[in-house]
């Protein structure tokens, strides 16, 4: 069995904090890196929040809440990762930022560290260019959010070593995920499915097919789905949605991933869902 006593993550954003949680429920200690501590404080609010909700739900145990949150904490200082068994990247899906910190975390935990990204959108590949040895990275692409969704996606770069796959594969296992092995391309393997759903949906409901509401209400009681792929947008990001869409039809110029018109206004227009209160299912009828 794989032995990762002590995790770095890299970001103490949504997924930073849910990737967090999930390696300190699992028994590991977790050393999240931050830019300041504003961040750092309010990646702790959103750990313990998404924690007290779990002890509400009959999840955890009180005493359960307090050992994670007693495993977890956070850092803005590179130089104490010095020493991590495994490196977790969840920064912003900004490619020069990513390769930035990556560059200068492998610096600071050495060449033998595995290093993984929870990128969504971006060439692991090319990420992995960032590190000496890149053999020892990979993607790790978690699903929001991170401590509820059981699947994790094993992303196998050009030069990714295959102990490195493996040791992946049984790590996830490890934490409690169900892991699939997925080529580096555009999307991995559930994004690329899911991306030309999503981009057919939204023009249907452009071209009046039906209301958003009955486009998922159809959804979920035909094909038997637990969320409508426009209320699955809403909780996405229309952002989110569209810079991935944009950069695998970037990446492969096939129109199936290009941005549906709607789509780029809506998230021009500030309407990126329920984080903005604005989108296909929130504040409906006022979505363009």
């Amino acid at each position: 069995m794989t032995s990762f006593r002590h995790i770095a993550v890299l970001g103490y954003g949504t997924m930073g904090a849910g990737i967090a949680q999930v390696c300190a429920q699992a028994g590991q200690l977790v050393t999240v890196l931050e830019t300041d501590e504003l961040r750092i404080d309010g990646g702790r609010r959103q750990l313990a929040e998404f924690l007290d909700g779990g002890v509400t739900r009959g999840k955890l145990t009180d005493e359960e809440r307090m050992r994670v949150l007693d495993s977890v904490t956070g850092t803005t200082e590179i130089a104490y990762l010095a020493g991590v068994d495994l490196v977790i990247e969840a920064v912003s899906e900004n490619l020069e930022v990513k390769r930035n910190v990556l560059a200068r975390v492998a610096e600071a935990v050495g060449e033998d560290v595995v290093i993984a990204t929870n990128t969504s959108a971006l060439a692991v590949t090319e990420l992995a260019a960032s590190v000496p040895n890149p053999g020892r990275f990979a993607g790790l692409h978690f699903f929001n959010p991170a401590p509820v969704m059981k699947l994790v996606e094993v992303v196998r770069a050009v030069r990714t070593d295959k102990s490195t796959v493996d040791t992946l594969l049984e790590f996830s296992e490890r934490i409690g995920k169900v892991a699939v092995e997925a080529k580096d391309r555009p999307g991995f393997l559930v994004n690329r499915l899911l991306m030309p759903y999503l981009n057919d949906v939204v023009q249907a409901y452009d071209d009046g097919l039906a209301s958003a509401e009955d486009i998922d209400v159809a959804l979920e009681l035909g094909l038997g789905y637990p969320t409508g792929p426009l209320g699955l947008l809403d909780l996405i990001g229309l952002d989110v949605h569209e810079h991935a869409t944009r950069n695998a039809y970037q990446a492969t110029l096939d129109p199936q991933f290009a941005p549906p018109p709607l789509l780029s206004r809506m998230v021009a227009a500030g309407h990126l869902g329920r984080k903005s209160g604005r989108g296909f299912r929130v504040a409906e009828g006022n979505s363009e």
